[in-house]
């Protein structure tokens, strides 16, 4: 993979052609809510914005910046608790805030994927979210493990339920009914949560956490 586009200095903007950086992600944000990844090109992106390929690569070198450009924006949109939040409640806002965030772009839950999350927007969610778990007490490796835990959690939970998107979800109880002698357990309880999702969620969360509760 090349280089994150967050470890390389921004061009300087004199000179440059008649467009930003943050015009350009706006709009590759859009594109991909619109669309989805498959139809994110450097040639498709230039278009939308009126102008050429050539004043595009200006700003940005590749498809992959303009990709890890957009989903910080994304990550823009979540709230970040206010200091003086209770530490179980900080998390708890921010974890949803972040589902709450992929669920409406169900193309940044697929991005995140073997990309460096290094953008000013992510790294400030997830400093938030090492704080209010450092005050259950846990520091250093432990600390970092549990952070992992809690985002991978919620990660993994978009995935799962914009995948489940689409009628998704009916052919798989369906196809657990009849194959009920060999996966008893799923067939009799539910693979997915069906209409609640957000409880699920909710639930689930509740359990990671009551295993970081301070001693």
């Amino acid at each position: 993979m090349t280089e994150s586009v967050w470890l390389r200095e921004e061009r300087s903007r004199r000179g440059a052609p008649p467009l930003t950086r943050e015009r350009i992600v706006a709009e590759a944000v859009a594109l991909l809510d619109e669309e989805g990844i498959g139809r994110l090109t450097m040639r498709r992106l230039a278009e939308r914005l009126n102008t050429g390929s050539t004043t595009l690569y200006w700003h940005v070198d590749t498809k992959d910046d303009v990709l890890e450009l957009a989903l910080d924006a994304v990550f823009g949109d979540v709230p970040i608790p206010d200091d003086g939040a209770d530490w179980r409640g900080a998390v708890v806002a921010l974890m949803s805030g972040w589902r709450r965030a992929m669920l409406d772009h169900p193309w940044s839950a697929a991005v995140l994927g073997g990309r460096p999350l290094l953008g000013p927007n992510v790294l400030a969610r997830t400093d938030a979210l090492y704080a209010a778990l450092a005050a259950t007490g846990v520091t250093g490796p432990r600390l970092a493990a549990a952070a992992y835990a809690v985002a991978n959690y919620v990660i993994g939970s978009a995935l799962t339920q914009i995948g489940a998107r689409d009628g998704a979800e009916h052919a798989v109880e369906e196809y657990l009914a009849r194959n009920r002698d060999r996966y008893p357990a799923l067939a009799e309880h539910g693979h997915l949560p069906g209409d609640g999702w957000d409880a699920a969620f909710a639930q689930g969360l509740d359990y990671l956490l009551a295993g970081m509760a301070p001693l």
